[in-house]
This record gives C-alpha cells, sequence and structure tokens, in this order.
C-alpha cells in the first residue's frame, strides 16, 4: 500500500509503505518451548521519524552543467533511526569510479569531479527506513559547445548583397542550438565583422556589401555553452562589382550674354588743385568688351602724354597729371562695342 500526503507531493519526493507479511504482523514472540540453545529474537527499533527527501527548488529542474564542471549535489533527508540512502541512475546501479556518494544524518551528497557528457541522465534518491520508503528524482545534463556547420557556400551575388546557405553542425553539443552567427570579412582589411546573431534559418542574405570589394563569409553555430570552436568558410568570394554608369547629358539652349554697354558708375563733378594730380572714375558694363574713349570738350585726348587711361574689369580711369589753368573742362568717357556706344560726363574745374 502506497501513503503519499498533499504536502510531500508537491514537494517532488513520495514515500512508500511496503507491505508486511503475516510473519511480520505477529511480531517478534518468545516461545517457552525454545531450548537454551535457540537464538533469542532481536526487536527492531521503533521508527521516530519517517523518511522524507526536501529536494531543493533548483533541483526540481534539469541540471545542467558543462563538460569539465564538477556536480556537488546536496539533498536534506530526515529519518530516524538515520535511514538507508541509496541512489541509481535511470534505474542502474552507480558507477563508483566516476560518481561519488556520501550519506550522513541529515544529507546525502552526489559528486561527480569532471562531468562528462556521458553522465547525463535521471539519477534516483531512495531513502528506507523500516517497510517505508521516500523516492526523489533529479535529472542531469552535461553540454559543450556544438560542432561547427557542416558546409558552407555561397548561391549568389547581385548588386550590393550575397546569399548564403550552410547544413547543421553532426554534433549539437547534447543541447538545442540557439542559432547560427554569420561574419563576412573582406580581402582588403582580412578583418571579420558580425552581421547576424542567434539566426534560426540555414540560408540568409548579406546586404550593404561595398561595391569594388570582395568578401568571405563563415558561421558559427551557438547552444548554452557558446559558439561553436571554429567555421567554415566560404570557398568561392562575393566579388561587389561597379554597374556600369552611362551618362546622358541634356540639351539645353546656349544664353546669350550679349549687350550693348551701360555705365553703371558715372562720372562725378569735382575741383581740383593746380599741380596735384587728379582722378577720375566711372564703371561700364558690356559684352563684347567695349572701346573706351576719352574726351576733353568733345575732343579725343587718346595719346596725350598728359592723360594716362586704364581699364580694368569694367573699371575707367583717367588721370590727370599736375593739372594747368587750361586743364578745366568737360570730360566725357565713350563705351563702344559692335551693340552700340554709351557715354558719360562731368565738370572739372581748376580754381586760379
Amino acid at each position: 500500500m502506497e501513503a503519499t500526503t498533499a504536502p510531500e507531493a508537491a514537494l517532488g519526493p513520495t514515500l512508500k509503505v511496503k507491505e508486511a507479511s503475516p510473519a511480520d504482523a505477529d511480531g517478534p514472540q518468545a516461545s517457552p518451548r525454545r531450548g537454551a540453545s535457540s537464538p533469542l529474537p532481536q526487536l527492531l527499533p521503533p521508527i521516530e521519524e519517517h523518511p522524507k527527501i526536501w529536494l531543493p527548488r533548483a533541483l526540481r529542474q534539469t541540471c545542467i552543467r558543462k563538460v569539465g564542471d564538477t556536480v556537488n549535489l546536496l539533498i536534506p533527508i530526515q529519518g530516524k533511526p538515520k535511514p538507508q540512502a541509496i541512489w541509481t541512475r535511470d534505474g542502474c546501479a552507480l558507477d563508483t569510479s566516476r560518481v561519488s556518494v556520501r550519506n550522513g544524518e541529515r544529507d546525502s551528497i552526489l559528486f561527480i569531479r569532471e562531468a562528462q557528457r556521458a553522465d547525463s541522465g535521471r539519477y534516483q534518491l531512495s531513502v528506507q527506513l523500516g517497510g517505508l520508503e521516500a523516492t526523489a528524482t533529479v535529472d542531469i545534463l552535461v553540454i559543450e559547445r556544438p560542432g561547427p556547420p557542416q558546409s558552407i557556400k555561397l548561391v549568389d551575388v547581385w548588386g550590393s548583397s550575397a546569399t548564403l546557405e550552410w547544413t547543421p553542425p553532426q554534433d549539437l553539443g547534447n543541447t538545442a542550438l540557439l542559432g547560427y552567427t554569420v561574419q563576412k570579412a573582406d580581402t582588403k582589411s582580412g578583418l571579420w565583422f558580425t552581421v547576424l546573431e542567434r539566426y534560426h534559418r540555414t540560408s540568409c542574405t548579406v546586404s550593404n556589401l561595398i561595391v569594388g570589394n570582395s568578401y568571405a563569409f563563415r558561421v558559427f553555430a551557438e547552444n548554452q555553452c557558446g559558439l561553436s570552436e571554429n567555421a567554415p568558410v566560404t570557398a568561392d568570394l562575393a566579388h561587389i562589382q561597379k554597374a556600369a554608369t552611362v551618362y546622358k547629358t541634356e540639351g539645353f539652349a546656349q544664353r546669350d550674354f550679349s549687350e550693348a554697354p551701360k555705365f553703371t558708375q558715372p562720372l562725378a563733378d569735382c575741383t581740383t588743385v593746380i599741380g596735384y594730380d587728379t582722378q577720375l572714375f566711372c564703371c561700364v558694363r558690356a559684352s563684347p568688351k567695349p572701346k573706351i574713349i576719352w574726351l576733353k570738350n568733345k575732343m579725343d585726348i587718346q595719346g596725350n602724354p598728359k592723360y594716362r587711361a586704364l581699364t580694368y574689369l569694367g573699371i575707367c580711369s583717367l588721370e590727370i597729371r599736375k593739372p594747368g589753368p587750361f586743364d578745366g573742362g568737360i570730360y566725357t568717357c565713350k563705351a563702344v562695342n559692335a551693340l552700340g556706344e554709351a557715354s558719360v560726363d562731368c565738370r572739372v574745374a581748376i580754381p586760379n
């Protein structure tokens, strides 16, 4: 008959009561007819505490360890007198060369110095006292890094993108994969850069590659222990070609900038002093470049050494060198080109 209370069922361990035989029910009795040489029966000590296992909350889920880690499980137990604690794995006895067990008054310890994947399994602790038994199970999973994907190939290259395909690794590391990490490297720098992390498919498209560069790709597998120790690299390079560009020039009408001369700054009247050089200024705009003619009282003064005429970027100037009493009068600046002509005047006064 099995008896399990509600609190104990919530904790995980179970308590079993072994069925007693009729001889056990009668109990040991002393027979007055036994001879002096007959051995006296021994009475079992009374059970003061039923056997019970207090399974820690952290061990109610799968206990995950990495290869090479230490497994040290301490599980509190109770029972008085001291119960017998027995560990098994998947229903079989433990391999004492790999697993050590120490049973105390109030706990039982299972110890593995360097865990290996072969140590994974369901471990059962049985605590027995008289005809009573309590059991609990602990699942242990020992994992390691996955193997690399078996192959990777470059499927297609177009524009600034490349398509890749690969196959899953043969060894997953005794646990499920979290995904794949895809990296790229251009042949100029040789540096690897991650483009995708924890990617779940076995094909992808890498975009935004630089035109004119050539790229290699590699893929890592990843689980709870981390990335695979190595990764296959694409045998072919992805060459990102520069697309041929054809430039078409649109026809446009040539603008005609020709114009007749026009003075934008006229000559200004002035009064000068005998013996001091005097300059006259004006500004003209015209296309094509006009011919500048200076006149005094409507007489051409070109070539007269007393005057020096200059024209630069449309600025016209006339210098009167050491003017005398007879150098006063009306000075005219005339601009002439093929489209027309224009002129401006000013009065120069020389007081006596």
